[in-house]
C-alpha cells in the first residue's frame, strides 16, 4: 500500500502560492458544461477561502464559458480574443472543463500557445485521455486488461451496419455498451442486449460526429481510482472507490450526479487489500503511460468470475476529473486526509511544477 498518495505531500506543494493571481475555467459548450459549471464555481469557493485564509492565492477569478458560442466569457461580447484577454495578469489557469474543447486539448493547447500556465494534462495526454480506442490500445501496451471491442466509424457503418458488431455481441453473453468515443459523464452510453438497441445508440452517436466504441459488458465491480501528481514527479494513487448503481442500473449520468444517486464506497467494502492495490498499481501505470499531469481518475470493473477477481478491466482516464459534490476524487483524497481545499491547492501546485519540470 505504499504507492497511495500521503497528505503530507501536499503540504509542501502549497509553497508559494499566495504570490499568484488565479483563475478558474470551466462552462463551455459541451454535453457536460453543467457539470463543469458545479466543478468551477467548487473550486473557485474553495480556493477564494484558502486566499482569505492566507494559505492560497494571491486572487482568484471566476471566468464561465458561454454554452452556446465558443470560446466566448459570458457576459462579454467578444469571443477568442475577449476570452484571451481575461487571462491578462493571471498566473495561472485552473481548468475546470469537461468534456470538448475543455478535455480533448484544444482549451490545453490555446493556453500553452497563449503563454498561460494551467493545471492538469498537457494537449497530447488530454487528447490521447479522452480517445477512448487511442486510450484502450495505450493501457493494452501498458500491460492493463481491457474488454473485447469493436470501433464503428461511419464509414464502417455504411459498408457493414449491424455485421460491424454482431460477432462482438454473440462473444458477449451480458450484452455490451456502446459508448462515443470521445465523451464523458456516460453521456450517450448504452447497455444493449438486443442488436435493433444496440443499432440506434451506434446511428446516435454517428449522427452526432463520433465514432461508436462497443465493448463486452462485464458483470463485476465497478471502481474509480484516482492519481495526485505529475509523471515526472512522484504521482501516487488514492483509494479506489467502489461504486455501486441502484439495482438495474449502471453508472450513467442521473446515478454519477443526482443527489440519490449510486452508493460510493471508500476504502471499498467488497474488494480486498491486495485488489486495492492492484487497481492503484493499475491506475498509475494508465497515468504515466498517457503522460497525464496533475491529476486523473481511471476507472475499471473487477470481474465476477473469481478466476479474474485480481485483474481489473480497464475502462477509461478521466484527465480533468469532476470536482462536485458527488464526485469521486474528492471523496478519495478525504479518504486520505485532505480536504477539498487542499485538494484544490495541490492541483494548482501540480501545474505550476509541470512547467518547471517540462521546461
Amino acid at each position: 500500500m505504499n504507492a497511495f498518495f500521503n497528505p503530507a505531500q501536499a503540504t509542501a506543494g502549497e509553497r508559494g502560492l499566495d504570490q499568484l493571481n488565479a483563475a478558474v475555467l470551466y462552462g463551455g459548450c459541451s454535453s457536460e458544461a453543467e457539470v463543469s459549471c458545479v466543478t468551477g464555481q467548487a473550486v473557485f469557493e474553495a480556493l477564494r477561502e484558502c486566499s482569505l485564509a492566507g494559505r492560497g492565492p494571491k486572487s482568484v477569478r471566476a471566468i464561465e464559458l458561454d454554452r452556446e458560442v465558443r470560446w466566448k466569457v459570458r457576459g462579454e461580447n467578444g469571443e477568442l480574443q475577449t476570452f484571451l484577454k481575461q487571462l491578462a495578469g493571471i498566473d495561472i489557469c485552473f481548468l475546470a472543463l469537461h468534456g470538448g474543447d475543455g478535455e480533448d486539448g484544444h482549451a490545453q493547447g490555446l493556453l500553452a500557445a497563449a503563454g498561460v500556465t494551467f493545471t492538469g494534462s498537457s494537449l497530447g495526454a488530454a487528447s490521447a485521455s479522452m480517445d477512448k480506442e487511442f486510450s484502450r490500445l495505450v493501457a493494452e501496451s501498458a500491460g492493463l486488461s481491457v474488454a473485447d471491442g469493436v470501433l464503428v466509424d461511419r464509414e464502417r457503418w455504411n459498408a457493414e451496419e449491424e455485421r460491424a458488431f454482431l460477432p462482438l455481441l454473440q462473444r458477449s453473453p451480458s450484452g455490451v455498451c456502446v459508448k462515443p468515443r470521445r465523451g464523458g459523464s456516460s453521456v450517450g452510453v448504452v447497455h444493449g442486449r438486443a442488436s435493433e438497441e444496440i443499432a440506434d445508440a451506434v446511428l446516435a452517436i454517428l449522427e452526432d460526429g463520433d465514432d461508436a466504441l462497443i465493448e463486452s459488458w462485464t458483470e463485476g465491480i465497478e471502481v474509480a481510482c484516482a492519481v495526485l501528481g505529475n509523471r515526472r514527479g512522484d504521482p501516487r494513487s488514492l483509494m479506489p472507490v467502489e461504486i455501486r448503481p441502484h439495482a438495474g442500473r449502471f453508472f450513467d449520468y442521473d446515478e454519477k450526479y443526482s443527489a440519490s444517486g449510486a452508493d460510493e464506497f471508500c476504502p471499498p467494502i467488497s474488494i480486498d487489500t491486495e485488489t486495492c492495490s492492484v487497481i492503484g498499481e493499475r491506475a498509475l501505470a494508465i497515468h504515466r503511460a498517457l503522460g497525464c499531469d496533475g491529476y486523473s481518475r481511471s476507472d475499471f470493473i473487477i470481474p465476477a468470475s473469481a478466476a479474474a477477481a485480481s485483474e481489473p478491466v480497464f475502462l477509461e482516464l478521466n484527465s480533468l476529473p469532476g470536482l462536485t459534490p458527488r464526485s469521486l476524487l474528492p471523496l478519495a483524497a478525504a479518504e486520505a486526509g485532505l480536504d477539498f481545499g487542499s485538494l484544490c491547492l495541490g492541483i494548482l501546485a501540480a501545474g505550476l511544477q509541470k512547467d518547471e519540470l517540462y521546461r
